[in-house]
Parts: C-alpha cells; structure tokens; sequence
C-alpha cells in the first residue's frame, strides 16, 4: 500500500466532483497540509487502486496511514482536526442537523440533479419535469436562507460546505433559468460562496497526477 509524505496526507480528487469539492474545502479551511493528486476518472491510477477499491475520489490517506473514502466523513475528520471559525458548532451541535440536510442532499437531490444534468439519458421524461423535482430541495433552502444567512445559522457551517458544490452544478446546468428563478435567498447565499477565496483557493486547476510528478499543495 502507498504511504503518505512523513508529514503530509494525500487526497486524492476531481477537480470538478462536488464531492471532492466538499472535501477540498473542509481540508483548505482546516488549514491542513495535504498533497493533492487529480486522477482522470476514465483512467484510475493504481495507486489509487491500492488505497481504496471503490475507484473513485474522493480518497483521503492521512500522513498516519488511515483511508478515509467518504467525502462527509473527509468533511469531518479535517474539522476535527481543526475548525477555527467553529462549523461543527459547540460540542458539534451543527453535525446533526448538517446531517439531515446532507441526507437529501446526497440522495434524492443528487438522482434529481444527475437526471437534470444528464436528461438525454433519462428519455422517459423531458428535463423540466427533473429541474422541477430538483426545486423541492431548492424550495427548502430557500426558505430557511430567507431567515438567515447561512443554513444553520447567521455563519458558516459545514452543512453549507456540504450542500455547495451540488447546488452549484444544479444551478449551473441552465444558468440563465436559475438567474431569473425565485430562488433568489439560495442565489446569493450561492453567488457568495462562489466569489469567496475559499472556494477560488480549492478550484485552482492542476494537471493530472503521474507518479513521479512534483508534490502540488492543496
């Protein structure tokens, strides 16, 4: 199996995965010294391989040896190493409700939006008719951002963190549609995250990763 740099743990990521955008954000606001590998998805490297078999990213090898291939569970584990501006809340009170929201989320939320992006795929019905199933959940973050900044709150947490990248790819599809939808709580708690540095930091684009390739630094 590979070993991580002494110091250092290694992600494994797709720049483009909201899941390996979730990961990649938890562990930028961390501030924790990770190597960052981009795989090409249509050609895993073994090295992956080696570490998880599920094949796909994300997959954290933290520099003490532990895999971790669950992006929430990456969300976690960078936050508990640490949380400056406190997501996880006091004694983590943010964890249970963030993970009610990721459980729509990562689910229907995620067919909804997979069936909305890719419609040509699913000719049973016309793309509207998965937009308007995806909008139940946009309804619910909307409605909760009309009362707070933030999903949980007035600042940041991780079940913002967590839910981003997927609204953005939703929200990304048509663009135009999303710009003039009611949304408009979900629109700029969106436009904010997408204009933060945060955010710019962890989509700085890499070439795929070759063994032998000079260390990039998250």
């Amino acid at each position: 199996m590979q070993t991580a740099h002494a110091s250092l743990s290694t992600l494994y990521s797709f720049r483009r995965c909201p899941y390996a955008m979730r990961s990649r954000l938890a562990l930028k606001y961390a501030g924790l010294a990770v190597e960052l590998r981009e795989v090409d998805l249509n050609a895993v490297p073994a090295e992956l391989t080696a570490v998880s078999s599920k094949n796909t990213v994300p997959v954290l090898l933290t520099a003490d040896g532990a895999v971790i291939d669950e992006s929430w569970d990456i969300v976690l584990w960078a936050l508990r190493q640490n949380d400056p501006d406190n997501w996880l809340g006091d004694d983590e009170c943010h964890v249970i409700p963030a993970d009610q929201v990721l459980e729509i989320n990562d689910f229907s939320f995620k067919e909804d939006l997979d069936h909305y992006k890719y419609f040509e795929r699913y000719p049973e019905h016309p793309q509207v008719y998965y937009r308007e199933r995806g909008e139940e959940f946009l309804e619910e973050l909307d409605e909760t951002l009309s009362t707070s900044r933030y999903l949980l709150g007035d600042r940041p947490s991780l079940a913002d963190i967590g839910v981003f990248p997927f609204i953005r790819q939703f929200a990304g599809v048509d663009r135009a549609w999303f710009d003039q939808s009611r949304y408009v709580h979900l629109r700029t708690w969106l436009d904010g995250w997408l204009a933060s540095a945060l955010f710019q930091s962890v989509m700085v684009k890499h070439p795929v990763w070759k063994p032998g390739d000079t260390p990039v630094y998250l």
